[in-house]
């Protein structure tokens, strides 16, 4: 039983990673905690699920053309709202509420179009064979689910650390100021990486149906709040750290629901708590400030 366990929690927290990476992200190069992160990955959500209820495709062929949408909403998201919000007094306070607005509304749109009803993609779409993991037997929804999460955290990790992009994008990450001294154009690089971490949400969306449970409009505050206690638990700035983060909690996940499910939904606000308490600058000890 606990073998099993940690294997799920090891499945679940690679999943996990990829669902707030895109949110640590954005925080580390432009300081601001995007409200609406969860929301957006229910967008991701109900386009793998229209592909599939529309047409039969699986949930798969979502991820190009989220990839390709959420990237373009992102940089005309950036350049219509974030200069004019950087230029302001008090930036990140304007970002909470206007971001918070954008959540509202994203999650009133998404009950118009689609209602209220649950939603959501059978399992079975990927296979009905299970997965034997190190002689555990596991659906095989998850496994593929954490097998795409992995490869989009290995491509995060080259962006960032192998192209020049990457070093642009982590020298604005340092100080914005400097970067610009450069040479940098600090308002590309930033666009970017807010598109880059819409996609990063829609294409966990893709997988949301099975990894979350079902998929409804309103289910997009509870995974930014996920996503803000993974971010904490690795490093808050720190993209990467976010990896080590969503593996404990998908452990701890795991942990809960197999021991104690009744506590499993406090487990988010739990860690968030515990971390913040005994090492606020996260797992990885990077020390991050807004201003």
């Amino acid at each position: 039983m606990l073998s099993y366990t940690l294997l799920a929690g090891l499945l679940f927290g690679l999943y996990f990673s990829l669902v707030a990476v895109g949110l640590n992200l954005v925080f580390g190069v432009m300081r601001l905690i995007n409200l609406a992160h969860g929301d957006f990955l229910m967008l991701g959500a109900f386009l793998a699920y229209g592909l599939y209820a529309a047409a039969g495709l699986n949930p798969l062929y979502a991820i190009p053309a989220a990839i390709v949408a959420f990237m373009l909403a992102g940089v005309a998201l950036y350049y219509a709202v974030v200069p004019r919000l950087q230029a302001s007094r008090d930036p990140q306070m304007l970002s909470f509420i206007l971001l918070f607005g954008v959540s509202q509304i994203i999650e009133a749109l998404a009950v118009i179009a689609f209602g209220n009803n649950q939603r959501a993609i059978p399992a079975t779409v990927f296979g009905s064979r299970p997965v034997l993991l190190l002689g555990q037997s596991f659906p095989v929804a998850w496994v593929v689910s954490a097998a795409v999460s992995a490869v989009a955290l290995v491509v995060v990790y080259v962006y960032l650390y192998h192209s020049r992009l990457g070093y642009a994008t982590r020298a604005v990450m340092a100080s914005r100021d400097e970067a610009a001294s450069t040479g940098i154009n600090v308002h590309r690089v930033s666009a970017i990486a807010l598109g880059t971490g819409l996609a990063l949400a829609a294409v966990a969306g893709v997988f949301s149906a099975f990894m979350l449970g079902s998929i409804e409009p309103d289910m997009g505050i509870g995974i930014t709040t996920t996503s803000f206690a993974v971010i904490v638990i690795g490093s808050l700035g720190n993209p990467l750290g976010t990896v080590l983060g969503g593996l404990v909690y998908g452990v701890g996940l795991m942990v809960m629901e197999t021991f104690y499910p009744s506590w499993a939904d406090l487990l988010p606000y739990v860690l968030l708590i515990l971390i913040l308490l005994v090492r606020p600058s996260g797992l990885l000890g990077q020390r991050v400030r807004l201003a």
